[in-house]
């Protein structure tokens, strides 16, 4: 079977192809495991996995030319990740209307096309919600989104959902919570912070960390969405009921007990390297989000959080010395 991943250089992307290709076979059309022969990583740059079984392309995830040759052969799967981040989306609005919204209906218009309709996960986003909010989140609570990137992927949940009950695709839409502790060099995400307060200390430098210590968070490691990611894919669509969009399971912190956790995990020293200097802007969006939401459907399903957030630092650690 052939699998496409959109943003497939990116972090998440290229940690999901690895899981693959140790994982070596997904469900198929036919409801039974079937070998993974090719995957498609798709981004803006190329990723070199050094996978024979691997194909790197590099264009706009919104030109219909560009996914119809990511597409040819039709996948029997697609893990749609790219996205344009969520301060980047409210600072350009047509950029993230393009990349966010007409990128992933152009996506599913060309999965319309094919023989069988392939599994389709859809990477949304905590960001949906918003307004005043219960804590926790209930799972069939309204979507009222504050920000141009909430809107997006709400919007983008409806289609995945209706173009399912069509029976054009047979999608996943999953809610990812923040995702901590990330490698690399921070992004325009307005959640960001939530890797650097950590990443940057643990390298010996200074991180500004732009909202109060009380700012609380949905939070999950990169090693538990990635499983998540692909339990969802792996689900039958009878498991997902009257609505595919799914809460992924995350773990609930404020901002200074994740500064607590890096102390207990790596010394006062270190954790003394975060600057809290308050960005009123950024502030604003993270407060909008839910802190924490329920997720007995993905639970029951099989789908797990992170036990704590020393966990997370703990996996980040030991990865980074390898």
């Amino acid at each position: 079977m052939k699998v496409v991943i959109t943003g497939g250089a990116g972090f998440i992307g290229q940690r999901l192809a690895r899981a693959l290709l140790a994982r070596g076979s997904l469900t198929g059309a036919s409801g039974k495991p079937e070998r993974i022969e090719r995957i498609v990583l798709a981004d803006v740059a190329q990723a070199d996995l050094g996978d024979a079984r691997v194909t790197s392309m590099a264009g706009d995830i919104a030109d219909a030319a560009f996914v119809a040759r990511m597409l040819e052969g039709e996948p029997a799967s697609i893990f749609h990740l790219a996205a344009v981040v969520s301060g980047h989306a409210e600072a350009d609005f047509d950029v993230g209307m393009r990349v966010n919204l007409d990128a992933t209906r152009g996506l599913l218009e060309a999965c319309r096309r094919f023989e069988k309709p392939p599994r389709f996960v859809f990477s949304s986003s905590v960001a949906v919600f918003g307004g005043k909010l219960p804590d926790p989140v209930p799972e069939d609570w309204p979507l009222y989104p504050q920000t141009s990137y909430g809107t997006q992927k709400a919007i983008g949940e409806l289609l995945v959902n209706d173009f399912s009950r069509k029976g054009f695709v047979d999608g996943r839409a999953l809610r990812l919570p923040t995702v901590s502790v990330r490698p690399g060099n921070p992004n325009r995400a307005a959640s960001s912070f939530a890797s650097g307060i950590i990443r940057e200390p643990l390298a010996g430098v200074e991180a500004i960390c732009p909202v109060p210590p009380e700012a609380r968070m949905w939070l999950t490691s990169p090693n538990a969405v990635v499983e998540n990611i692909i339990g969802a894919h792996e689900l039958d669509a009878s498991a997902f009921g009257h609505t595919r969009s799914l809460n992924l399971p995350g773990l609930c912190a404020s901002v200074g007990e994740m500064a607590k956790a890096l102390e207990r995990v790596a010394g006062r020293e270190v954790a003394a390297r975060i600057k809290w200097q308050r960005d009123e802007h950024i502030t604003k969006m993270v407060l909008g989000w839910p802190a924490a939401l329920e997720t007995k459907r993905a639970q029951a399903m099989g789908l797990r959080s992170d036990p704590d957030f020393e966990t997370a630092i703990r996996i980040y650690m030991a990865e980074r010395s390898l």
